[in-house]
């Protein structure tokens, strides 16, 4: 039998009563200790589609309400169109700005105010655009019994690293919102730069 710690590893389950409804949390560690969370509401049976969302952390949109991203907005209609539908799961993963960390991400917010658009300022402090990772989704719906899933996304990226896990990935639900006149600039580059799906009527 190896020793080798497992890279990823699920923890412990609870219940998390939320202004939208009574969720569990479920938590998860990546051998390296960074943790991650699962929300999941209601009940399903295993092969039920399920509704989901994959959301990195974002301290600025998620907790400091800041209208430079739509990361707060789409965390709270996600939750929402969780308890809507009578069940879903939300993955929350620990990778604050698109994995460069959070001061790093303020280091590419003083950039963007000086000009940059996200992606240049990224790349202007050594990063990729994107360093994300969604590899510990795969033990995280296998732990929660979901294998088929709607996955609430514009980023084409996440639908794509689900299918290459062999999560069956059953359609994809537009989750444009929180569009403010801080964040069109920054979602517009991420349409063109990235890929994501907006509808270009929101940019004008």
């Amino acid at each position: 039998m190896s020793s080798k710690q497992p890279k990823y590893e699920y923890v412990s389950t609870a219940k998390l009563p939320t202004r939208m409804g009574d969720f569990k949390i479920h938590g998860f560690v990546e051998a390296s200790g960074q943790e991650h969370v699962a929300l999941s509401y209601g009940e399903w049976k295993a092969d039920d589609v399920v509704p989901i969302r994959i959301h990195s952390e974002c301290l600025t949109g998620d907790s400091l309400f800041s209208t430079r991203c739509d990361c707060g907005f789409q965390l709270e209609k996600a939750m929402q169109n969780i308890v809507d539908n009578g069940h879903g799961v939300l993955l929350y993963l620990r990778q604050e700005g698109r994995g460069i960390g959070l001061l790093n991400k303020i280091r590419a917010y003083n950039l963007q105010d000086s000009g940059m658009d996200t992606v240049e300022a990224n790349e202007h402090l050594g990063f990729d655009a994107d360093l994300r990772s969604y590899d510990i989704c795969k033990l995280m719906l296998d732990t929660l019994d979901v294998k088929h899933v709607e996955l609430m996304t514009n980023n084409p990226k996440k639908l794509a690293a689900l299918k290459a896990l062999g999560i069956d990935v059953v359609a994809r639900k537009p989750i444009d919102h929180g569009i403010t006149k801080d964040n069109k600039h920054y979602l517009k580059t991420k349409t063109e730069k990235l890929g994501h799906a907006f509808d270009p009527h929101v940019f004008k």
